[in-house]
């Protein structure tokens, strides 16, 4: 008896600390329901082509936090890379075009790390101002207007389908879900990357290269937001400055609602992977049964706001109990 008691606790447990899994399972249960094409093939394929570019972002910015940063200048990136890659096909081959887009994220990486790492500032207000940046060029170089890519071939990279029924940009989104999980989880760099959030100076103690490796998760971020942006033009067949104009606030919410924690030393590719499906889903879930777009942001804000609550709550209960 007291092997099921203990054993329901430990379940238990695992389902509060997994809040956006729950949160999903919620969802899925409530929408069986309602009248609506919600279980439609072609409506959960369309919920996980809609994320792709978010995930993308999301992997990138979870090493950063995961490390005791974050970046906020993605949104910039994401809307440069695309408007400079669709800009210099014009004068070169695709491929060293999309190269050179994410060159670019990794050399703005390069500068997000030094500034933040290297010169020890602030990387909430030194990322944002960068992501500035990276917007007042994208508007520069666009004229302020979206530009349209004329390359069929750019444009099937993400529109393309595996197997006539599989998005490609959801091809690419689960191999870098596992390629992050793999490097946080089993190699060297993410131990160190947990181990700097957890107590950066310890880590330093303890023989880590602190600088280097948080510097080199700002490169990461940056890249992966270049590829992210490069892959949203090709979908949209349009590169525009207004694209990446939600995407810092709306991924760190994400990330943070699955359980990666703004303190470092917390979190994963999973828990980042589940924390901006909910978000995704919830917004599905809400237009199905026709909820106004006005009520959907404020009902957003609510659960973000919940979920985050009763995760500090139970970090308040966890230390007091110690």
């Amino acid at each position: 008896m007291d092997n099921i008691k203990t054993r329901g606790q430990k379940i238990i447990k695992a389902i509060i600390k997994q809040k956006a899994v729950v949160a999903v399972l919620v969802l899925l249960i409530l929408m069986i329901f309602p009248d609506t094409n919600f279980y439609s093939s072609y409506n959960l394929i369309n919920v996980f082509r809609s994320i792709s570019v978010l995930e993308i972002i999301g992997f990138g910015v979870t090493l950063t936090i995961i490390a005791g940063g974050v970046d906020l200048s993605v949104g910039g990136m994401v809307s440069l890379s695309g408007i400079l890659v669709i800009k210099l096909m014009d004068y070169m081959p695709m491929v060293y075009a999309i190269l050179c887009g994410m060159l670019v994220g990794a050399i703005i990486g390069v500068i997000n790390g030094f500034l933040t790492v290297h010169q020890k500032t602030e990387p909430f207000i030194i990322t944002l101002g960068i992501g500035m940046l990276l917007k007042g060029v994208s508007l520069v170089l666009s004229n302020a207007h979206p530009i349209s890519c004329a390359n069929p071939v750019f444009v099937e990279i993400s529109n393309g389908l595996l197997f006539n029924s599989v998005p490609y940009l959801v091809i690419y989104m689960l191999v870098l879900l596992a390629a992050t999980h793999f490097v946080l989880r089993y190699t060297k760099f993410g131990r160190n990357c947990y181990a700097i959030g957890g107590d950066y100076n310890v880590a330093a103690y303890s023989g880590i290269n602190v600088v280097s490796t948080k510097w080199m998760t700002f490169v990461i971020s940056g890249v992966l937001a270049a590829l992210a942006g490069i892959l949203l033009a090709s979908s949209m067949n349009t590169g525009s400055p207004n694209y990446g104009d939600s995407i810092p606030l709306l991924v760190c919410c994400g990330v943070v609602v699955g359980g990666v924690s703004f303190s470092g030393g917390v979190g994963g590719a999973f828990q980042s992977f589940f924390g901006l499906l909910v978000l995704q889903l919830l917004s599905n879930c809400m237009n199905m049964i026709g909820i106004g777009a006005y009520v959907q942001h404020a009902i957003q804000g609510i659960v973000i706001v919940a979920i985050i609550w009763m995760d500090c709550f139970a970090d308040k209960r966890k230390r007091e109990a110690v």
